[in-house]
């Protein structure tokens, strides 16, 4: 697969890297082309290196790696995205005290309003960047989630197998307006790696265990709660 990195920062690199490592052909881009070449002199493994333009022509699927900066912004022919998958990693900033407001809309859901003939998915965006350096081994032995959100079905199931080329445990998250849910769960990791002082390696993993065999405390009874 051609991927395009929108933004060769600490997550567009690292997952740059790990995709090149299993085959995908890759296209750091930069709003300085240098650093883009730069970027992929690092990567090695016949990356590429160019401007955001370049790497958004090259692509069939984008990680969008800058935050609160919209493609109509950055991009000079922002309609070369039409048709192809974009994945979010963005989160808002982290204010004072982890004082998060409500989130009414999410960042993924104003990336795709801005660009509405893309396939916009969310992802990637509820772990420290510390982690990738894990992936793939050993970091599949621990079950690390990564929330997978996108109104198209295709695309979601696409960016999940990403995921699970490099050691991840793919959750399909359902349609993009779940996003909002996906970035508030990042807001509490944050809390746990900052505010609790748990580090950046710490993660959140979905298990699904086994039923119970009995039903010894009464099972779940009726109830008018919603």
């Amino acid at each position: 697969m051609k991927i395009g990195i929108i933004g060769s920062g600490n997550m567009g690199r690292s997952l740059g890297i790990l995709w090149a490592e299993q085959g995908h052909e890759v296209f750091f881009g930069s709003r300085d082309a240098e650093k883009g070449k730069a970027t992929a002199e690092f990567a090695g493994r016949g990356t590429q290196g160019g401007t955001n333009d370049q790497a958004a022509a090259f692509a069939d699927l984008i990680l969008w790696t800058v935050r609160n900066i919209m493609p109509k912004q950055l991009l000079s022919h922002p309609e070369v995205l039409d048709s192809k998958i974009i994945i979010d990693c963005n989160n808002q900033d982290i204010p004072e005290g982890f004082a998060y407001p409500p989130i009414v809309e999410s960042l993924a859901e104003k990336l795709a309003q801005d660009i509405p003939q893309a396939r916009v998915v969310k992802a990637f965006n509820t772990m420290a960047q510390e982690v990738f350096e894990l992936a793939p081994e050993p970091l599949k032995d621990y079950g690390v989630s990564v929330f997978v959100a996108g109104d198209d079905e295709q695309a979601r199931k696409t960016v999940m197998g990403l995921a699970e080329e490099i050691g991840f445990l793919a959750v399909d998250s359902g349609v993009l307006r779940n996003a909002r849910l996906v970035e508030g769960l990042e807001d509490f990791i944050r809390l746990i790696i900052g505010g609790q002082k748990q580090g950046v390696y710490a993660t959140i993993s979905v298990n699904v265990l086994p039923t119970a065999s009995e039903q010894r405390l009464g099972g779940r009874q009726a109830s008018s709660l919603k």
